[in-house]
């Protein structure tokens, strides 16, 4: 009789690899920089969609965006500071 439900012995997706333990993503320093250097790109686009919206809210159509579109980046912000 076939046992269907009886262990299968696993083997790594890579040689060399051990089964059953979590990898790890190793980044180097140049792609954190990088990936912070997004982070704060984009913070500072919506701090700037934030103060246009504010001080002057017909420039919001200037740049290409609805009222919708800038105020769900908005809301991207921290809570703190919305």
């Amino acid at each position: 009789m076939n046992n269907i439900l009886a262990p299968v012995q696993h083997r790594a997706a890579r040689p060399g690899t051990q089964v059953g333990r979590t990898s790890r993503r190793r980044y180097s320093l140049a792609t954190l920089q990088n990936m912070i250097a997004a982070w704060r790109e984009q913070t500072r686009f919506r701090w700037d969609i934030k103060r246009m919206s504010e001080a002057s809210p017909h420039l919001i159509d200037d740049i290409g965006l609805t009222k919708q579109q800038a105020e769900q980046e908005i809301a991207k912000l921290p809570f703190w500071q919305r």
